[in-house]
């Protein structure tokens, strides 16, 4: 069954750098479940697992515009130190979790003074190639209460 809009879809993945250099993987772990069609994922993989089929292993390399977006080099802010959080003393280069109005995000410190710090609000993986090599695990028509909440539901989805 090709896989295709308000479908679920379960895949594990491994992200890797322009040199193929491991970033990230769920190898090994439960699989992520996103209901295809609703902006619940990654334009880019969106765009690369539709049409393929469970049990397809595929490798896909995607611009930055289609996964965590172009660097935008005014994106720095200063903030509070005590609003970082991930250690107790910090040094340029070193990532962050930043609370912010739209949720957490990972920041990267430019500067750090006693009081303020400089970050650097772009995603760590903003403007890279990326390539991910995807394990299609899974795919199912989605519920009717799956598509009108926009999310898959179960294991590896959402939970009410």
């Amino acid at each position: 069954m090709s896989i295709k809009n308000d479908m679920v879809v379960q895949f594990n993945y491994t992200l890797r750098d322009e040199q193929g250099e491991v970033l990230e993987t769920n190898e090994g772990l439960d699989p992520i479940a996103y209901l295809h069609g609703h902006d619940n994922m990654m334009p880019g993989v969106e765009d690369a697992i539709t049409g393929k089929t469970a049990g397809e292993k595929f490798s896909v390399t995607l611009a930055p515009e289609t996964t965590y977006g172009v660097r935008n080099e005014e994106a720095t802010q200063r903030v509070s130190v005590k609003h970082l959080q991930g250690e107790k003393v910090w040094k340029a280069g070193m990532r962050a979790l930043l609370n912010t109005d739209q949720g957490q995000r990972q920041v990267t410190v430019i500067k750090v003074g006693k009081f303020m710090a400089t970050v650097d609000v772009n995603h760590p993986l903003a403007g890279r190639e990326l390539t991910f090599d995807i394990d299609v695990i899974d795919a199912r028509d989605a519920t009717a209460e799956e598509i009108s909440h926009g999310h898959a539901h179960g294991k590896g989805g959402h939970h009410h």
